[in-house]
């Protein structure tokens, strides 16, 4: 096992709290509030809840999903399907230089393990090795991020909630890599939400593998290095994983959502926005919308999604939200919209292609440009490098904080909402993780 591991295992055995500086813990606790937001909307997909109700009394118990009636489980099975959930409505934040969506990955694995030990302090930590693992990997084309660095990340987290020490924390990073998991991007065009499982699975492994350190299973010694070298990606360098260790936080590096769709592909809705507000037009004026973008994001160019999981992927799609709803939120992407006819009309009339100095680009800069052609002749044409939200123009606390507000009104009355918000600000004041599960538990939406 190479240096690399040995010191992130290190740094999360070994980390107290006040080694944390307080601007990063109230970081960590706002990117903590945005996500379980987004779980508790998760939850009411309907392929979730028919799978929460065929689990039944097979479910075990020690951990909490966070769902109507705040079903148990036990941990594993309760971060896997928590983690699912928060997966399933892309809204999850993720990491502006690097393609993590850490959050959603580690906190179902803290969560489910805080609740079965009484312990927390270990999501911070966990995201930071997430991160890291990702920015030595380079990954397959193809290979979406669910079940990768994110995957070890929550291994991690669950190592520091179990107490392991550094020598054990490594060797179950080493056992993380044998369930390092390798999920087509092609899932996500296809509508597959079998994508999302793979996200969820980071939680699963992440409450699971301690205890396999525990119970004295063996890992290969390079095991996670090969790994990412040579099986499930391209190539892994211990020198970024090992940057600034225990100085830079990643979790302040992250990157929130405010639209139910792929970030790829925000800066070009941004630049729709702009020259849509140019034009002042109505949307049956509009005769043609042009998008050029990296080639990443011109991928998303389906005008035909299969279901609401394909149009979140379809710039076509999200471009006639923005058209005819005026915004691209959770209910833009409902499967009656997707088949609604306004809607069909309107993503025939959106083309995407891609443009190689766009591309070329890619990642410092994730670039789109629009234009908008009016029946009239009238057009507008809006270039944007980033979008709002990335580094440049990261999105207000209130902002992120209305978003949690929305999100979680879905599932729980208002007063509730208001208490888990004022306990996760609170949080170093808890005296179990039990504290925020009793708030949810003491109100619900029937």
């Amino acid at each position: 096992m190479g240096q690399a591991i040995r010191a992130l295992a290190r740094h999360v055995a070994e980390t107290g709290l006040d080694r944390i500086p307080d601007e990063v813990r109230r970081h960590a606790k706002l990117v903590l509030l945005d996500t379980l937001g987004v779980i508790l909307a998760g939850s009411r997909q309907p392929e979730l809840v028919a799978w929460r109700a065929r689990l039944g009394d097979s479910a075990g118990r020690g951990a909490t999903m966070l769902a109507e009636g705040w079903p148990v489980a036990a941990p594993p099975l309760a971060a896997l399907v928590n983690g699912t959930a928060g997966r399933s409505i892309e809204l999850c934040e993720s990491h502006r230089f690097v393609n993590c969506q850490a959050a959603v990955q580690v906190l179902p694995a803290t969560l489910a393990t805080a609740e079965a030990e009484g312990r927390s302090g270990a999501f911070i930590l966990g995201y930071d090795v997430a991160i890291r693992i990702g920015a030595g990997t380079s990954m397959r084309p193809l290979a979406h991020q669910n079940g990768q660095s994110a995957m070890i990340g929550a291994v991690a987290a669950g190592a520091r909630l179990r107490g392991l020490a550094a020598a054990s924390t490594a060797q179950a990073l080493g056992l993380g890599a044998t369930f390092i998991l390798v999920a087509s991007y092609n899932n996500a065009v296809a509508g597959a939400t079998t994508l999302n499982v793979a996200g969820g699975m980071s939680g699963l492994v992440g409450a699971l593998v301690p205890d396999l350190a525990l119970a004295g299973f063996g890992a290969q010694e390079d095991g996670l290095e090969e790994a990412l070298s040579l099986l499930v990606a391209n190539g892994f360098d211990e020198r970024p994983v090992l940057e600034e260790l225990g100085q830079r936080w990643e979790i302040t590096r992250n990157a929130f959502r405010l639209r139910a769709c792929c970030i790829p592909t925000y800066a070009s809705l941004d630049a729709l926005e702009a020259a849509l507000e140019e034009l002042g037009a109505a949307p049956g004026e509009i005769e043609r919308i042009d998008v050029a973008t990296y080639e990443f994001a011109a991928a998303m160019r389906s005008q035909d999604p299969a279901n609401s999981f394909a149009a979140r992927y379809s710039l076509p799609h999200a471009a006639a939200a923005i058209v005819l709803r005026g915004d691209v939120g959770l209910d833009a992407f409902d499967e009656a919209l997707v088949r609604d006819p306004a809607f069909v009309r309107m993503r025939a009339r959106v083309h995407v292609a891609a443009e190689a100095g766009m591309t070329a680009r890619y990642p410092r800069d994730k670039a789109g440009r629009v234009t908008v052609t009016l029946a009239d002749g009238r057009a507008a044409t809006v270039s944007r490098d980033g979008a709002r939200g990335d580094f440049r123009q990261p999105y207000a606390e209130a902002e992120i904080r209305d978003k949690f507000r929305g999100l979680a009104g879905r599932l729980l009355p208002a007063e509730t909402v208001r208490r888990v918000e004022a306990a996760v600000d609170a949080i170093e004041a808890w005296p179990s993780p039990a504290t925020l599960l009793d708030i949810l538990r003491g109100g619900g939406k029937a």
